[in-house]
């Protein structure tokens, strides 16, 4: 298996004939972090898009380790990550309003090519802090509620690399501290988290900041 989960070479971003960010290149090895910072409008959530095949590069590319056993190579470009590896939670959330949290984990899961059940969400929600609020409908849950549910999706998924943007947007100080809690046990069991934030997400063990318009500085 790869020590690291995905590599970044030369990436460069154009919006409205504006370049954003160009000459990113960086590796995210397994049990690690990337926290990407920098102001309004730079390109962070640009290049999350990038990463996840959400949204094409002006220039450079995307590495993943292959999956294949038979491939000569330890290496593969792919458009678009498969579900097993990845999990992406961006500003929207991808949340269904009339679903209940509780299915919506189920539906998420299943589009992942998984089986889980009822009581398994529930479990999930539960650690997240929302167990009584699993079986009402999205639509009427608090910004940061929904934002939980977004984040117990994340204790279900087989992927090793998570990608997040902003992922403590409106919670409160208890569900920041499960939150982080979630993200650093993922890290130590040997995945890697790539996110955003304006705020110091508090990981520990191996890990990088990446300005954009700066290089990587390890933290």
């Amino acid at each position: 298996m790869a020590s690291w989960v995905l590599t970044a070479m030369d990436l460069a971003c154009q919006k409205a004939q504006r370049t954003l960010f160009e000459g990113v290149s960086f590796s995210v090895p397994a049990g690690s972090w990337l926290h990407i910072e920098g102001g309004n409008g730079c390109g962070k959530t640009s290049l999350l898009r990038i990463l996840c095949g959400l949204s094409p590069a002006a220039r450079g590319q995307v590495l993943w380790p292959s999956s294949s056993p038979s491939s000569s190579s330890s290496q593969t470009s792919l458009s678009r990550p498969d579900r097993s590896v990845l999990h992406y939670i961006g500003h929207a959330l991808g949340l269904k309003p009339d679903l209940t949290a509780c299915e919506n984990l189920c539906a998420d899961a299943q589009v992942s090519g998984l089986a889980l059940g009822r009581e398994q969400a529930v479990q999930a929600l539960a650690a997240q802090g929302l167990q009584s609020r699993a079986h009402l409908p999205v639509r009427v849950l608090s910004q940061g509620q929904r934002q939980g549910v977004a984040l117990a999706r994340l204790r279900t998924s087989p992927a090793r690399l998570w990608v997040l943007d902003e992922p403590l947007v409106g919670l409160d100080t208890q569900a920041t501290a499960t939150a982080r809690a979630l993200l650093q046990s993922h890290v130590d069991a040997g995945g890697a988290v790539v996110m955003t934030s304006h705020h110091d997400v508090g990981l520990q063990g191996p890990g990088a900041r990446l300005h954009l318009g700066r290089e990587v500085g390890r933290a």
